[in-house]
């Protein structure tokens, strides 16, 4: 029975929270979870369930995590986690909520903060890169904008349960502190938002959760918890890596600057990058045309190149006009980012297929759903940290694709070269 039972918003997260407890030396597998299936996994230390629920109705999101959990064993001494997007986009309330009813518990704390991407928390206002969550990036998404930065009015807008908050002055107490301030919290609120303001705060936090059933929010704190647990099973992370050369393919879908900047910089170091045109996916022969025209520019480079990638237009000018078309034959943000997602991930299976491709990297939680499905992977065994967060995977069944599925959102500039040394290390 593992010791950490996850459940997670999307594949991406699924693949950050595992990688937290990889890295500390214990194993970490990833899921994904299929409606009206009994769950079979294999033996892990942190079992992580991919919901894939993000973009879901609430009903829906409810629903999967409820019945993700129905066949788990639900002993003493496991903790669970409900992992949610670093900036709490989703169906927040819906699942944690859920994760509540399953378990029949009556309270949760809530970590959001994780300093290493530049998320954190002060008097439960929540933080990008030191600004305000609804002026930064985030308030401009184009499923889940992000209007409203404090984290007790978001969560409560979305559960009929009573949601707190612990603020940071409370820390400088230490553990003893700590923990009589969430048991004081018990007894008025059924879910406590933690202030996170560093590495700190987190290592102090895991000390005080170790024992807790239940804990909401981002990765971060996982990382320490992980720790703990390690060296409590005497555990360790130790490989030895030689370098092999294969080809390795890219898809990006995501829209944030982050994901643009990394494209950019593969383009500026001279690597076969090619834009799908998104304007020609509303009718279906324009698609099949862009789709071939695509797949020809694929079939080229890998001619002479052992790397290529391909991305969605990202330009604004590009994104305002696909939504403008969009909007004039009845289609929404949410379809229009799937429509685009399923024609990156059909253009990524060819090349998989006729190249014979292992080494994958996905940039964007949606993009890298559609492609897992396409590719009917069933599990991920977690292996290696690239950045905070951002981690190698490797699926549990043949053919064993090697692949790096990263947040659009996470990750510094040259992150797709990092990524591409990561993956050409087979680990002995």
């Amino acid at each position: 029975m593992p010791h950490t039972i996850v459940i997670a918003d999307d594949v991406t997260g699924a693949n950050d929270i595992g990688i937290m407890y990889a890295k500390a030396g214990l194993s970490a597998l990833v899921y994904s979870f299929k409606e009206g299936e009994k769950g079979e996994y294999l033996p892990c230390d942190a079992l992580v369930i991919d919901t894939d629920s993000r973009f879901d109705a609430e009903k829906d999101a409810y629903r999967k995590v409820y019945d993700a959990l129905q066949n788990i064993p639900k002993e003493e001494g496991v903790q669970f986690i409900d992992k949610q997007c670093s900036v709490f986009r989703g169906n927040i309330g819906a699942e944690f909520d859920a994760m509540m009813d399953a378990l029949g518990e009556d309270f949760g704390v809530v970590v959001l903060g994780f300093p290493n991407n530049g998320r954190t928390t002060l008097h439960h206002i929540h933080y990008v890169h030191g600004v305000r969550l609804e002026e930064s990036q985030f308030k401009n998404d184009p499923v889940h904008p992000m209007l409203c930065s404090d984290l007790v009015e978001i969560l409560q807008r979305q559960t009929k349960r009573k949601v707190g908050a612990i603020d940071y002055e409370v820390y400088s107490g230490g553990e003893k502190a700590v923990k009589e301030a969430l048991e004081k919290a018990k007894e008025s609120f059924q879910y406590v938002i933690m202030d996170v303001r560093d590495n700190g705060d987190l290592e102090l936090l895991a000390k005080c959760l170790k024992n807790q059933r239940i804990i909401c929010g981002s990765s971060a704190l996982s990382e320490y918890l992980a720790k703990q647990e390690a060296e409590s099973a005497g555990k360790g992370a130790f490989r030895k890596f030689t370098k092999v050369r294969e080809k390795v393919f890219c898809m990006a879908g995501s829209l944030t600057p982050q994901t643009i900047a990394q494209t950019a910089y593969m383009k500026q170091k001279g690597c076969p990058v090619f834009t799908l045109d998104t304007r020609k996916l509303l009718n279906k022969n324009d698609r099949e045309k862009e789709l071939k025209r695509l797949y020809q520019e694929v079939q080229r480079a890998y001619k002479t190149e052992d790397f290529v990638m391909i991305h969605s237009m990202n330009q604004p000018k590009e994104v305002a006009e696909t939504k403008e078309l969009a909007a004039l034959a009845g289609i929404g943000n949410t379809e229009m980012s799937t429509l685009v997602s399923s024609a990156l991930s059909e253009v990524t299976r060819q090349a998989v297929t006729e190249y014979q491709i292992r080494r994958i990297i996905v940039c964007g939680g949606d993009t890298s759903a559609s492609l897992c499905a396409g590719l009917n992977i069933r599990g991920m065994r977690v292996l290696e940290e690239i950045e905070a967060g951002l981690p190698t995977c490797e699926s549990v069944e043949e053919p064993y694709y090697r692949m790096v599925l990263k947040s659009g959102s996470f990750g510094s500039e040259n992150f797709i070269e990092k990524a591409i040394e990561k993956l050409l290390l087979e680990g002995r």
